[in-house]
């Protein structure tokens, strides 16, 4: 069965109301139809990014689809450590999974796709330090630099002594994270005896 030309482009234009993406709920919400929502992806109106994750078509390719699913699927997600140093330009690493921090209670969060590496966060570890950004239209979290140095300390058994020191000089290098910054998100994260040497080392270089 054929959907009719005008439910496509008010579903279209729907879809544009949300950025360009919305999930199958978001879609029964507006008012689309199931059976136009399925017909429109299997005729090549729209992109399915992930399991009932939905971007129409006629939108610019997204700059960055994998921190788009994330930010609709899991928005209670702050994406953190190898993740957001890569956000903010501070690694020569690849993720090859989206790093994000929930709390302790969330549920454990299921994606076909990206591959995603969950960290379990508390108190002001959780809260503190998180920018709002917006990716082709869909709102994430993100832990700003100085915030993301001291969790890559923190963390740096998991992911590696060399990204942490890699990310603190070049934060520090780039004008991203100042020592004060750095030194209270390391005190919130429980780091700061680690970082401190590695700190006066580099105010001495």
């Amino acid at each position: 069965m054929s959907v009719s030309d005008q439910k496509i482009n008010e579903a279209i234009a729907l879809f544009k109301e949300h950025g360009g993406i919305m999930r199958t709920s978001e879609a029964l919400d507006e008012g689309i139809h199931s059976r136009t929502l399925y017909w429109m992806r299997d005729h090549g109106y729209l992109n399915q990014l992930e399991r009932g994750v939905y971007q129409v078509k006629d939108k610019e390719q997204l700059s960055n689809p994998d921190l788009a699913v994330v930010g609709t699927k899991i928005p209670d997600a702050k994406v953190c450590l190898i993740s957001a140093l890569d956000f903010h330009n501070m690694t020569s690493e690849i993720p090859h999974k989206v790093h994000i921090a929930l709390p302790r209670e969330h549920w454990k969060p299921k994606l076909d796709y990206p591959p995603i590496q969950v960290y379990r966060f508390s108190g002001k570890s959780l809260t503190e330090g998180v920018g709002k950004h917006e990716i082709d239209g869909i709102e994430i979290q993100v832990y700003n630099p100085a915030k993301t140095i001291a969790d890559c300390f923190k963390f740096r058994n998991q992911i590696g002594l060399d990204i942490a020191l890699e990310a603190l000089k070049q934060g520090i290098k780039d004008g991203k994270a100042n020592y004060s910054e750095i030194l209270k998100y390391a005190d919130i994260c429980r780091v700061e005896n680690v970082i401190r040497p590695y700190l006066e080392t580099i105010a001495h270089e």
